[in-house]
């Protein structure tokens, strides 16, 4: 690595939700930033409000990392510009309620990819880079719903699961290593995630107990850089995940149930 390489952080998902207030959060700490995701016009418009208020660089490519060849793409731009990545956050994901048979199959393939595939993708393309830093980071983002099988949304639980699972190996075969892997594990947040997800219904409960993003953010931006294995934020998120490891798995997603239940 050249000495007069700029460092960055690249956050995927960054112009919305979570992964915007992250990006906000790194800036802050004056940490340069290169942003994925799939809107142009939302990307330039956080590209120009962050070098404005926080001095930093930051760099935009829209790409929709749904699509297969994707996380090379992303990896042939940072490479062709030169660009020195010491911390990596997966965060673009998205999820699909209803019943596992209603749902078109297309749809929750295209949820697969995105929210497994293309962080494993780029986990894998980008751990040569960040293995020449003196220290680096990845940030995997999953959820709260990690912790059990969610009924109508089976295969969001099942992807947020798999995400959990893959950052714990990962940190386990990187301990002794430079390179620092933790995952985020958020309940409801304020992102319009429900919306995405056709959860109306349940948007109106999840008010009360969502999070801001930019408090998340803060908890997972200062969690990272402490190198935790997992940062679950919100008092109740950690009740709620340690309930989910010591009461029964069937009490567990009959309740699930419940609060995801279809009409």
């Amino acid at each position: 690595m050249l000495e007069t390489q700029i460092k960055y952080a690249m956050v995927t998902g960054a112009s919305k939700g979570i992964g915007k207030s992250m990006a906000v959060a790194l800036a802050k700490r004056k940490i340069n930033l290169l942003l994925i995701a799939r809107s142009a016009d939302e990307l330039s418009t956080l590209q120009t409000e962050i070098k404005n208020q926080y001095g930093v660089e930051v760099d935009i490519l829209p790409i929709d990392l749904s699509l297969p060849d994707a996380p090379t793409e992303v990896k042939n731009w940072v490479t062709g510009k030169n660009y020195a990545v010491y911390i990596l956050i997966n965060n673009a994901g998205y999820g699909l309620w209803g019943k596992f048979a209603d749902l078109g199959l297309a749809g929750q393939l295209e949820m697969c990819r995105l929210n497994m595939n293309t962080v494993t993708s780029l986990s894998h393309l980008f751990l040569p880079t960040l293995f020449k830093e003196k220290q680096a980071y990845i940030l995997n983002v999953s959820s709260t719903a990690a912790y059990q099988a969610v009924p109508t949304l089976a295969i969001y639980s099942a992807t947020k699961a798999f995400v959990l699972s893959f950052t714990r190996a990962l940190r386990f075969e990187l301990k002794d290593s430079n390179v620092s892997v933790s995952c985020l594990s958020p309940g409801p947040v304020d992102t319009g995630f429900a919306s995405r997800a056709g959860l109306d219904a349940f948007s109106k409960m999840a008010e009360k107990f969502n999070m801001q993003p930019e408090e998340v953010a803060e908890i997972a931006i200062k969690g990272m850089f402490d190198k935790k294995s997992e940062i679950i934020p919100g008092f109740t998120n950690i009740i709620s995940v340690y309930a989910n490891r010591i009461l029964p798995k069937g009490f567990i997603e009959k309740m699930a149930a419940g609060i995801y239940k279809t009409k």
